[in-house]
């Protein structure tokens, strides 16, 4: 069985909108790296969506992007991608499959049918995941920015307080810290 892991990009303040981070090339190591190690990526529709209405077009040359941007929308194409939606049932993006039915069920079934984990990469998906118990590990690229504004990560809240255990904090030239955190259990 492979791990859940959640990973994505926050302010000190908590703030999770993509505009917010820093883009530069370590950032954006840091995430191929995760998605290279990984067997596969889970989203929520509206992340899935505004992945989709860019990186394809990345990957098929027809939007202007330097050679590691494209290398990693290549990467991403080939990539399987899991969708969890209750209003959209086609997803046509390469490699592109929904989960559906029982969200814990259909989660943990991908978990079990993917040994080299799954990448989480939505904020609100997130918390549902969270509250059903199904995420093993946190990977959060704290961005050295206060954003003032939401969305923030966890808005909604969760029914208990969530231990983790830290296993290695990283810090990059850029002034963001990758942070992996375990679940303590």
């Amino acid at each position: 069985m492979g791990l859940l892991t959640f990973s994505i990009n926050v302010t000190l303040d908590g703030c999770v909108d993509h505009q917010e981070g820093i883009a530069d090339d370590e950032t954006h190591a840091f995430f191929t790296r995760l998605m290279d190690e990984s067997g596969a990526m889970l989203w929520g529709r509206v992340t899935y969506e505004m992945m989709e209405g860019y990186w394809p077009a990345v990957a098929r040359g027809d939007a202007e992007a330097p050679p590691a941007l494209r290398e990693w929308a290549v990467k991403l194409e080939a990539k399987p991608k899991y969708v969890v939606s209750s209003t959209r049932k086609d997803f046509p993006w390469t490699n592109s499959h929904p989960i559906a039915g029982n969200l814990r069920t259909g989660v943990q079934k991908l978990k079990d049918a993917t040994p080299n984990g799954v990448l989480l990469g939505s904020g609100k998906l997130a918390a549902e995941l969270d509250r059903l118990d199904l995420i093993d590990e946190y990977k959060l690229l704290v961005h050295p920015r206060i954003a003032g504004h939401g969305p923030t990560l966890y808005e909604g809240g969760l029914p208990s307080t969530r231990r983790l255990e830290l296993l290695s904090a990283k810090p990059l030239r850029g002034g963001s810290v990758a942070m992996h955190y375990r679940r303590a259990r």
